[in-house]
């Protein structure tokens, strides 16, 4: 076994005569050392490198991975998109045009005379409220007749091809006659705009928005 003396006696110019453990030591040595150096000049950067590219695999195949489920409800969604167009459509159907105005404010009426009511006030308002597709015209009612009929006539209006909602219903008892109830309250129907009012109120919010952004 050689000795820390034996090691010092070695000639670093005449390694090749070293005994054998010396030469695996330096072997070993030299080794480390490529490793090293290897991994600071080099292999430090492609091992980066290597890690940037496995961080984007996975963001790659997680956005691939949202695009495949997005595809494949793709189909669920226009399904549904058809099918709340078809709702929509069904809805504008019960909405009149303003031609057809006249003529349900008539059927409003008769369904107050049919069931016997006496009308002491049918008073549409002068101007619509104007939305982006409909317009919504207030009504205001006042009815006397009895209990029965007054049910009766909500539920007329209720059924009427047209939609027609009554609001603010208040009832009290008659000022006039000895019995029956006299019915205060708010009828709103609703048309769909024509072309011409849509495009108007598109230009009226465009030109609102446009307003609103030079302030």
């Amino acid at each position: 076994m050689m000795t820390l003396d034996d090691l010092r006696r070695l000639d670093p110019k005449s390694i090749g005569s070293w005994p054998a453990l010396p030469k695996l030591g330096i072997l070993a040595l030299a080794f480390i050392g490529i490793i090293v150096g290897s991994y600071f000049f080099d292999w430090q950067g492609q091992l980066e490198a290597i890690d940037t590219s496995l961080k984007k695999e996975q963001t790659l195949r997680g956005t691939f991975i949202d695009k495949k489920k997005q595809a494949i409800d793709l189909e669920a969604y226009r399904k549904q998109l058809a099918d709340i167009e078809k709702s929509f459509g069904t809805l504008l159907k019960q909405l009149p045009s303003k031609s057809e105005m006249e003529a349900l404010l008539t059927d409003i009426n008769q369904a107050g005379l049919g069931r016997g009511l006496q009308f002491e006030l049918f008073k549409p308002a002068a101007t619509e409220t104007v939305s982006e597709f409909y317009a919504e015209l207030p009504i205001n009612i006042r009815v006397t007749g009895s209990y029965h009929d007054m049910g009766a006539f909500a539920s007329d209006i209720s059924k009427l091809s047209r939609i027609v909602l009554l609001n603010d219903v208040n009832l009290s008892l008659a000022t006039k006659g000895d019995s029956g109830l006299t019915m205060d309250a708010i009828a709103k129907t609703y048309r769909y705009l024509d072309e011409d009012e849509i495009a108007k109120q598109k230009k009226a919010a465009k030109d609102k928005a446009g307003g609103a952004a030079k302030k």
